[in-house]
């Protein structure tokens, strides 16, 4: 076994893979860059190097510089994690001809799943089903139009390199095509360094049914049973779960068989995945399931294998590498249970799961019934230099309902402040009927996108507790400025403050008024409200609220308060809501950047008429692709940007000429 390893990795996989190694006695060597001086994965390495600056071309992507790191240490060997370099062929080849052992499969098995037209024609030769459509080579754009028009609507363009939902779109008319087949294009090129695409034909309720499989030096290959991953928004996994619901033995046999002639098909060892998609339009059969492509790495989602079946896959990896054979085989695997893995990001679900930045001021989960597997902590930030996962929340149980009931919980009584978050959007849609029901399909997150993802409004008496502590309450006294924290007394009279809160969905003018020490009473315009602070604590507070208590869980930052309560998240700006900008932007003459990132396309000039609804500005973001649209009908007054720049959160992209009223 080897004495000290290097983890070609960052965040959560990264701690993950440090957890098991430290277990097995196995010293590990951490890389960063510069944005993760100070990262969790650097402090619980054993030792930690280097790599470069913030950007994932000079630090994580950088083979040279992560070599030197290993030799720099003595690793032994290398661990890729999932993302980066996991899947780059030319990496484990360099790692293995610089005398490392690479933990993951051979180059040549990389290579053949890599591209996915090529992975397709493999398995069609080896009899494992494929999904129709166009996988060649000619990559003309009336050809490829052609090809979807025989294949006939809707299709999905996809990326041959790559994955996570990256240059992928789906089109439901000719007309659609060529802005789609573009645009796809272009994410592919910058995610992959390859904008080759295929088509094929998209299932109109498809399942997203993937098995796990194990292989090693000695020709050893089994399947560690299936995981449904059906519940998805823009084609990247929401929550994952094993097995698949409505599974028969026989679909099962059939997907298992499936999955190892893949895997024996390229001579695979280590961890991988075979990902199948299945048309569930009259249930699950065993001739209605077709191969998507295979992952040469550890799946996100791999947690809840090692819950179904007592086996830590990690720990696998790294034994197969040093040349043992598979600890089990196929007869001694057993499913126990029912798991399912909830995926926790920094995104704005009710803003199209835009990627939000920020750093975390509290972050508080359930410590009995989930497994948490993160690599971020209180005071880390979410960048947008990386993916913007925070954690994976991990429940199991005896059966699926139970296990869903435990995921409900933990999401609920689960508190993030300091950036925005899915927590919400997750436990309404671990409760939603079709998927409580065993139901899933790819599309179940689209068709109930507005129940999932509505913001409602917070109820008067929670917009009468953010007054309160946008005052300062959660400050003592004797720690604070006695003259921004409310008291119990005032020469005269009682101390008064007027508040202003806007929300989603509304704004609001308080008066607060000071009864006596931590007690308020709350005046909203229709009635006064009891505001009682019962107990602090360093992230919130216990508060009776017109005779009510609760906990509360809150964070204070220049110009917005975070309240958690009841399950709910709320976010209030402090301010005056008919201050000119925000009356500006709400108008449409602004278009604002959501996020840190860099323009890609501008796609208008200054003096052009738009339409409402206009692509006007495209920005690349998270790897991600974000369309930014005309809020009204208008004339381009100024372009504020030009393409390529960096930009800010909340910068001016372009003005609109205002209207005369």
């Amino acid at each position: 076994m080897f004495q000290k390893i290097l983890i070609a990795n960052r965040g959560e996989i990264a701690c993950r893979v440090i957890r098991t190694a430290r277990r097995m006695g196995i010293a590990t060597v951490a890389v960063y860059s510069d944005a993760d001086v100070g990262a969790l994965h650097v402090e619980m390495a054993d030792e930690a190097v280097r790599l470069g600056p913030a950007s994932a071309q000079e630090s994580y992507l950088s083979i040279e510089r992560i070599l030197a790191a290993a030799e720099r240490t003595g690793a032994e060997a290398i661990h890729p994690g999932y993302g980066f370099l996991s899947e780059n062929a030319d990496f484990a080849a360099a790692v293995e001809a610089a005398g490392i052992v690479f933990i993951g499969p051979q180059p040549s098995s990389i290579r053949a799943m890599g591209l996915k037209d090529a992975a397709k024609a493999l398995m069609d030769q080896s009899g494992v089903p494929v999904v129709p459509g166009y996988h060649g080579e000619e990559q003309n754009d009336g050809f490829l139009a052609d090809q979807a028009t025989l294949i006939g609507y809707p299709v999905l363009i996809k990326a041959r390199a790559g994955g996570g939902g990256k240059g992928m779109r789906r089109v439901d008319s000719e007309e659609e095509f060529p802005e789609a087949l573009a645009a796809a294009r272009r994410e592919a090129k910058a995610a992959f360094g390859d904008d080759v695409v295929l088509i094929e034909r998209y299932l109109v309720r498809p399942r997203h049914i993937e098995v796990q499989i194990f292989g090693d030096r000695h020709g050893n290959v089994v399947h560690l049973f299936e995981r449904d991953c059906s519940l998805q928004r823009r084609h990247q996994k929401v929550i994952e779960e094993a097995p698949a619901p409505g599974m028969t033995p026989e679909m099962r046999l059939a997907m298992g068989e499936a999955a190892v002639r893949a895997a024996r098909a390229i001579s695979y060892r280590g961890a991988g995945t075979v990902e199948f998609i299945a048309d569930v339009s009259n249930g699950l059969w065993p001739d209605r399931f077709y191969f998507m492509e295979m992952n040469t790495r550890l799946q996100v989602e791999h947690a809840v294998t090692e819950a179904i079946t007592g086996v830590d896959l990690v720990e696998w990896q790294l034994r197969v590498a040093a040349g043992e054979p598979l600890p089990k085989k196929q007869s001694e695997l057993e499913i126990y249970g029912w798991a399912f893995e909830a995926r926790i990001y920094a995104e704005d679900a009710a803003k199209g799961f835009l990627p939000a930045t920020g750093t975390i001021r509290h972050l508080d989960f359930p410590d009995v019934t989930a497994r948490i597997d993160a690599g971020i902590r209180p005071g880390d930030t979410v960048s947008a230099h990386y993916d913007p996962l925070i954690a994976k929340m991990v429940v199991h149980g005896p059966s699926r309902s139970v296990a869903l009931l435990r995921l409900t919980r933990a999401l609920q009584s689960s508190h993030i402040v300091g950036v925005t978050t899915n927590l919400d959007f997750l436990a309404r849609l671990s409760a939603q009927e079709e998927f409580s029901a065993g139901h899933p399909d790819t599309g179940l997150i689209d068709r109930n996108l507005q129940s999932l993802t509505a913001i409602e409004p917070p109820v008067d008496t929670v917009v009468a507790l953010a007054a309160v502590l946008s005052l300062g309450a959660l400050t003592q006294l004797s720690d604070g400025d006695p003259w921004l924290t409310l008291g119990h007394w005032q020469l005269w009279s009682e101390m008064q403050r007027i508040v202003v809160l806007t929300y989603e969905g509304g704004h609001s003018t308080l008066r607060v008024a000071a009864k006596g020490f931590d007690f308020f009473a709350v005046h909203d315009g229709r009635r006064v409200i009891p505001v009682k602070i019962v107990s602090r604590q360093d992230d919130g507070c216990r508060a009776e609220v017109d005779g009510r208590q609760v906990q509360v869980k809150a964070s204070v930052a220049a110009h917005h308060l975070v309240v958690s309560v009841d399950h709910r998240t709320h976010v209030f700006h402090l301010g005056n809501p008919l201050d000119f900008s925000a009356v500006d932007v709400a108008d449409g003459n602004r278009l604002i950047a959501p996020m840190p990132g860099f323009v890609k396309i501008v796609r208008t000039s200054s003096g052009a008429e738009v339409s409402k609804g206009d692509a006007l500005v495209v920005m690349e973001a998270m790897k991600m692709e974000l369309t930014l649209v005309a809020a009204r009908d208008g004339t381009v007054e100024a372009v504020e940007v030009s393409e390529g720049q960096q930009v800010d959160e909340g910068a001016v992209l372009l003005t609109l000429r205002v209207e005369e009223t």
